[in-house]
């Protein structure tokens, strides 16, 4: 990312909306914002091989792994304004499992991009396929967007749920039922 012309778009958007760029409290704004979309949208430069870091192990382990209420943040593509809130991310293992913070870590790559909640869910849901080929693999998201609550219809309230499923969790009604009970059960 080019931290100056990023920086120059910053304050040209702040003359276009009536600011003044040399005003002392937006002195440092575009330095400040061209760092925060470098972070904001880390996702696009992270490899899935390196957040993994061989941190897939063989194991004879085959009922679920949930790993729930994970916290994310992430950008919506269409206004660019955040929405974020919890995922939840189970699967049957059939021979592998991944180091349990590795699940988040998956999470982060894929909010930290200009997003759609629900590809972001099925993002997460077709990699913990592509590298584990679990048995079955259930991913759900639980968000609040920002594009919804501050402007267009302004409901503070609402959110939105994807979900993504594949395998057992697609087949078996039982499978299904375990992990969104699971999921609304409070944790420790």
């Amino acid at each position: 990312m080019n931290q100056e012309k990023i920086q120059k778009l910053v304050s040209n958007l702040l003359i276009e909306i009536g600011e003044n760029p040399k005003r002392e409290g937006l002195l440092s704004t575009p330095k400040r914002v061209a760092k925060a979309y470098e972070f904001l949208t880390s996702g696009y430069s992270k490899d899935i091989e390196e957040v993994l870091n061989n941190a897939i192990f063989q194991e004879k382990y085959d009922e679920m792994v949930l790993v729930k209420d994970i916290d994310f943040y992430s950008m919506c593509e269409h206004h660019m304004l955040p929405f974020y809130g919890k995922v939840h991310v189970a699967y049957i293992p059939n021979g592998k499992i991944v180091g349990l913070s590795k699940i988040p870590r998956i999470v982060d790559v894929f909010a930290r991009r200009l997003q759609v909640q629900e590809r972001m869910t099925q993002q997460i849901a077709d990699t913990i396929e592509k590298y584990l080929q679990p048995k079955g693999v259930a991913v759900v998201s639980e968000a609040r967007h920002m594009c919804m609550m501050m402007r267009g219809v302004e409901k503070q309230n609402s959110s939105a749920t994807s979900s993504a499923v594949h395998g057992l969790f697609k087949e078996d009604a039982r499978t299904r039922n375990e992990f969104f009970n699971l999921i609304k059960m409070r944790g420790v």
